[in-house]
């Protein structure tokens, strides 16, 4: 959708005559006034933003009634029974990052989820459990963002979520099928039993009205009396009975745990690419490192005069990639515990030595983290999996002040686990479930009170000239900050859409594997991928999930994930 980045037009009026009376001047005829631009995965979530922006809201106001409004009608992937990052830039450059992500128990340790005699058991055991859970942080980020940028009263913010749980929305093809791939977790419950699941078992058909009473009280409370409402009391003390009567050992969440989670602002991590100014997240999430060091490293290729369609265009992407992840893997952890040498992982000089090992005409064979200026020494890679339920959201104001913000549950439904009408999420499985590998310490093991690594990578983007220009992220665990940076490199190298930015095919590097988009022009060059030595392609649906506000000579366009279409609309 393109809003106009001008609010007038010209004056339309009747030429006067000579005969009296003279013919009346018919009234000045203007464009509706620029209110912003809202995307989001689900349009009844954007609809909520947009309706803060009319009503005079900040883009900080607007971005949290989404985050409100999905926890009703997209469950399976984000709300207020998990946490997020917030990336705020304005049109004088300032820039401001909230960490809402979720916190281990002061009880866990980092043998956390070894089973009695050391050993990790099945997966799903630890997701599925008291143990996955942390404590939850989107509603003390979302207060903390709205008392220093918000517009509107805090309980104004609520409405729109409150209507939907209570008045019901129409179960979309999306839902109706998460909730069959992901039964394990979504009919773990009772409470989700009875709301999302008929009496045979199965899923609600698409199109059955679903409401939620309970959320939407739960909704009221947090309006009416703040955060406090969450972090304490009744609903606090339901959430550390419901998580420690399903973990198997000591150390469990406590109302404690709950009163004493506060959300926390952070550095912004910042670089530039091909002169445009890039923000995004810094620790605990790895996203933001891994963006900045995948475009710094792409920087001395010319991918516009490569070209979008071009094989070699994203050879080089999926080697810096590579490069990226290696240190990833290696550096990124919470900063509270561990030292993440940021600095010298976005150094302009160390991008550029990692630069120097990406050839155009071939694959690195072996591909090893860095060592950047502050790295500190004998660190092992973990054993994370892959985190899949999630969501991003951008908007854009009439002031031209962006906000990127991405929320997220972890997996589909979280832990399975509810509480107050929400899921709860399985945050701490973005943990390493193993302290040590080969003798040494992992960076992302588990302790008491630390925030586990994330894929999350929430970035606006400022044009050489200072303006505004991008707020994107993604959802999709591992793939978000390739789908980001692959979103930027749309936008700034080859002039694209906002639609057309998120629907650019998806490549990815997996070990010594490539993920090719199935069905896209990707895909019939895997010949092409395999001759610069890529030799095992796989051609697959893509994971992904992108969103962003982006600004054209035209004005600022919102768009979502092509890939959403026929999956989200309501029937």
């Amino acid at each position: 959708m393109t809003r106009p980045l001008t609010a007038s037009l010209s004056a339309l009026a009747l030429v006067g005559c000579t005969v009296t009376p003279p013919l009346a001047t018919a009234p000045e005829q203007s464009a509706p006034a620029f209110t912003g631009a809202v995307s989001a995965a689900d349009p009844r979530a954007q609809a909520a933003g947009e309706e803060m922006l009319a009503r005079g809201g900040s883009a900080t106001d607007a971005a949290l009634a989404v985050m409100l409004a999905l926890t009703v009608v997209e469950p399976q992937s984000s709300g207020i029974g998990g946490g997020g990052f917030l990336v705020r830039g304005t049109a004088d450059g300032a820039v401001a990052t909230y960490d809402g992500r979720e916190t281990a128990p002061a009880g866990a340790t980092p043998e956390w989820f070894l089973d009695a005699n050391g050993e990790l058991p099945p997966y799903i055991e630890s997701v599925r459990s008291g143990l996955s859970v942390g404590v939850p942080g989107n509603i003390a980020l979302a207060a903390k963002a709205h008392a220093a940028h918000g517009k509107l009263a805090w309980a104004t913010l609520f409405e729109p979520a409150i209507r939907l749980a209570r008045e019901g929305f129409a179960m979309n093809p999306r839902l109706n099928g998460m909730l069959e791939r992901a039964k394990n977790r979504s009919a773990h419950s009772a409470e989700a039993r009875a709301m999302f699941f008929d009496a045979t078992g199965k899923p609600l058909p698409v199109g059955t009205l679903v409401t939620n009473e309970r959320l939407a009280r739960t909704f009221e409370a947090i309006a009416q009396a703040g955060p406090s409402a969450f972090y304490s009391g009744d609903l606090a003390r339901e959430i550390a009975a419901t998580v420690a009567a399903d973990t198997p050992r000591d150390g469990a969440m406590t109302y404690t745990d709950i009163t004493d989670y506060s959300a926390k602002t952070r550095d912004a991590v910042c670089g530039t690419y091909r002169a445009y100014r890039v923000c995004t997240m810094g620790p605990p999430t790895s996203g933001g490192v891994a963006v900045l060091q995948i475009l710094g490293q792409l920087e001395r290729f010319d991918l516009t005069a490569l070209g979008a369609e071009n094989p070699v265009t994203w050879h080089l992407f999926v080697e810096s990639q590579r490069l990226a992840y290696a240190d990833r893997e290696l550096y990124l952890a919470d900063s509270d515990y561990v030292s993440v040498p940021v600095a010298g992982l976005i150094d302009p000089d160390y991008l550029a030595e990692r630069s120097a090992l990406i050839a155009d005409d071939g694959r690195l064979a072996e591909v090893e983290a860095g060592t950047p200026v502050g790295a500190p020494a004998a660190l092992a890679d973990g054993d994370e999996p892959e985190e899949k339920g999630t969501s991003h959201f951008a908007v854009v104001d009439a002031d031209d002040t962006m906000v990127s913000y991405t929320s997220t549950i972890e997996g589909p439904f979280g832990s399975g686990l509810m509480a107050g009408g929400f899921f709860l999420n399985n945050e701490l499985t973005d943990f390493s479930r193993s302290p040590v590998v080969d003798g040494r310490l992992v960076a992302n093991r588990v302790e008491g009170g630390k925030r586990p690594r994330s894929s999350m990578a929430p970035t606006i983007v400022w044009d050489p000239a200072g303006r505004p220009f991008l707020a994107v992220g993604a959802a999709g665990g591992g793939t978000i900050p390739v789908q980001t940076a692959r979103s930027i490199i749309g936008a700034i190298d080859f002039g694209l859409s906002a639609e057309d930015i998120l629907g650019l095919p998806f490549i990815m590097a997996f070990g010594d594997r490539v993920l090719l988009e199935k069905g896209t022009w990707l895909e019939a060059q895997a010949d092409a991928f395999k001759a610069l030595g890529h030799a095992e392609i796989i051609p697959r649906a893509a994971p992904v999930k992108g969103g962003a506000v982006l600004r054209t000579p035209d004005g600022w366009q919102s768009a979502r994930d092509p890939r959403l279409a026929g999956q989200i609309e309501s029937p």
